[in-house]
Formats: structure tokens, sequence, C-alpha cells
């Protein structure tokens, strides 16, 4: 791929790559093997080598939307209170202006601008250290845009699509339920499974609603109730889940991974779609 052009869709019956949502957290889960760190290994195994990443990560948010468009993006610590080890971690991926550009053609209802600042965050990298763990992929992130509504990032992600048949994968990380007011630890082990009621509910709530491509109301969320609204006190770790279910297409189905509540008032839950 050159720093100039996407190469044409390949010629075939069903070129499309799948989609990703992952529920990431901690970032501890770069270093330290555990059933998320081999769940996401392994889903990557199932997967055909992509020529890029379009990663949409619940900890880039600016203004208007931003698509990383720098040769070599930086590596973004950006969290406080963990080892130095995690500190110490890069992930030395190269980016890919050619993939920026093209996303940013392709999204023809909103402007998107060019961003040489941003880098990968840790919603983005220490999900794909253990994914592709060579960083030989190119990757380049896109921003929840805050002046944007729920559907309005839906209907942008959407315009995405394209991508998929030019050997892009599209991963979005975030969290289905995440509420760090309520975590509630048990033990040294963060990765406890532990779900409070109300969490356990939200989760069972939203996804019904995903496996029944209810996606208006998921965009609506607010309106899901008082479970969902404590699961979803904020919109940032919710939205890169619109930016997957926006790519599903009629023929494919969605497998859900990682499905398991931590800390009482987080989910890890993940989801694959594909035909």
């Amino acid at each position: 791929m050159s720093p100039k052009t996407i190469p044409p869709p390949k010629k075939g019956s069903d070129d499309r790559l799948p989609v990703l949502f992952v529920g990431h957290e901690s970032p501890m889960n770069a270093i330290e093997d555990s059933v998320f760190s081999e769940g996401w290994r392994e889903t990557a195994k199932s997967l055909p080598k992509p020529k890029a990443i379009l990663c949409i990560s619940a900890h880039w948010e600016t203004r208007d939307p931003r698509v990383t468009a720098m040769e070599t993006p930086s590596t973004i610590h950006d969290f406080g209170g963990f080892p130095e080890e995690l500190y110490a971690m890069s992930y030395p991926a190269p980016g890919s202006p050619a993939l920026a550009a093209e996303t940013k053609r392709i999204v023809g209802r909103f402007s998107v601008g060019l961003d040489g600042e941003w880098g990968l965050d840790h919603g983005c990298w220490s999900v794909l250290s253990r994914m592709f763990p060579r960083a030989d992929v190119p990757v380049v992130q896109l921003s929840l845009a805050r002046r944007l509504s729920p559907p309005d990032h839906y209907a942008l992600a959407a315009e995405l699509s394209p991508l998929r048949r030019e050997g892009i994968l599209i991963l979005a990380s975030g969290n289905i339920v995440h509420n760090l007011g309520r975590i509630v630890l048990r033990s040294d082990d963060f990765n406890e499974p532990f779900g409070l009621p109300w969490a356990l509910e939200a989760s069972d709530i939203i996804k019904t609603l995903i496996m029944e491509d209810r996606h208006a109301e998921l965009a609506a969320y607010e309106k899901l109730g008082s479970a969902v609204a404590l699961a979803v006190p904020t919109r940032e770790h919710f939205l890169p889940l619109l930016y997957a279910l926006a790519l599903k297409e009629e023929d494919e189905q969605i497998s859900f991974f990682n499905d398991q509540a931590v800390a009482g008032s987080l989910t890890m839950t993940s989801l694959l779609i594909r035909a």
C-alpha cells in the first residue's frame, strides 16, 4: 500500500473482512496473561491478516471527527497508577496516511480532519499487542466526535463499510457496561468474574438488542431504563459498539467472546461480526 493510494477492492463472492467490537478495560491485559488477552489472541487467529486496521477507541474524543494520518504513530500511555513495565511498553505499528486519506474521502456526510498528533491510545494498542504482537499491520485511529449524537455516530460508521472490501479490519474498542464509580473489588484480581445485579441486567438487555438487530434502540440507549443508565453513565465507552453494529450486513452473524463481568460494574463482552 503506497502512502497515496488504497488498492481497489478484490473481486470475489465475499471479500469482506470481519468487524470487531472489543471490551478492553484494564491496560494490564497487555502485559498479564488473562482469559481476555487469550480471547483476543485466539480471535485474531481466526481472521485473515488485514492490510491495515482502523480503530475506534473510547479514549480519543475530539470536537469533530479526526483520523490519525502520520507514518509512525506514538504509543500513548493514557493512564496512571500502573507498573513501570506497562509504561515502558511500546507498540511500534506503522501508520497509514493512505488509509487516513481514504477514510476522509468516503465519509461524505461528515467532515473528517487529518490528525498528526494523537498516536495509538491504550484502547487500541493494549488489544492489538495481543492480536497482532509483531506490530506489522498499519494502524489508524478514528476519533469519537463530541458534537455528534449517537445516531450520527452510527451513520458515520455505516459510511466506513467500503473499507471492509479493501482489506481493512475495523476494530471498535470500548465496554458495553462501564461505570468506574461503582467498581467493587472482591480480591486483588481485577479480572475476577463478578457483576452487580444492575450490570448483569444491563448487559442482558443490550446483548438481546444486539442479537435482534435493534440498532435504533441501542443508539437511543438513554431510554433503556435504570440499569442501562448505570451501565452507561458516560457515552465514550458505549459509542464504539455502535460503530461495529452499523457495519453489520444482513447476511452476517454476531458471535460473542470474553463475555464476562469484572469488578462489579464492568463487562469485557466482545463481539465478532462476519458472514
